[in-house]
């Protein structure tokens, strides 16, 4: 295995993070993910996030944070050429410890359903899937729905 350093994730950081989670297959992005998002997230959760880096080389990458009661973690993308070397291990053996220290008693994260490679990596690594669980979601801007062509069936909720 190449000589990995870990060290937090910065705002500085981020031009060479973004490009590496646009390479990385199974990393969503969307508009949470602009610089002004991802620094007021860092800023939430200082210490929380972090990248690895061989050399000066960035290699890997993931975000990590808490709501007070539960972490989470997002996109973890590792270099395709750095894979298979502890690296992604190593990483979220720092966002636990870190929120260990903060209190937090349990960690969530999401997998695209299709994402195999993850599946299988977060399920070696000692991962509970909780199948039944489903996840919902919906936009806070003007009160958009995200799904409009089931809001009909949905209103009384």
């Amino acid at each position: 295995m190449n000589k990995t350093a870990v060290r937090p994730l910065t705002i500085d950081d981020y031009d060479t993070v973004l490009a590496l989670w646009q390479t990385s297959e199974g990393v969503g992005l969307s508009s949470a993910d602009t610089r002004e998002s991802i620094a007021a997230y860092l800023q939430r959760n200082p210490g929380q996030s972090f990248v690895a880096l061989a050399g000066k080389t960035l290699v890997g990458a993931v975000l990590s944070g808490h709501d007070g009661r539960r972490g989470f973690i997002h996109h973890l993308a590792i270099h395709p050429d750095y894979r298979r070397q502890g690296i992604g291990r190593m990483l979220i053996e720092h966002c636990l410890a870190a929120l260990r220290d903060a209190g937090i008693q349990k960690c969530h994260l999401f997998v695209f359903g299709e994402n195999e490679n993850a599946i299988h990596f977060w399920r070696d690594t000692g991962w509970t899937e909780r199948i039944e669980l489903k996840m919902f979601s919906q936009h806070t801007e003007n009160g958009t729905r995200m799904n409009a062509e089931n809001t009909e069936k949905h209103d009384t909720i």
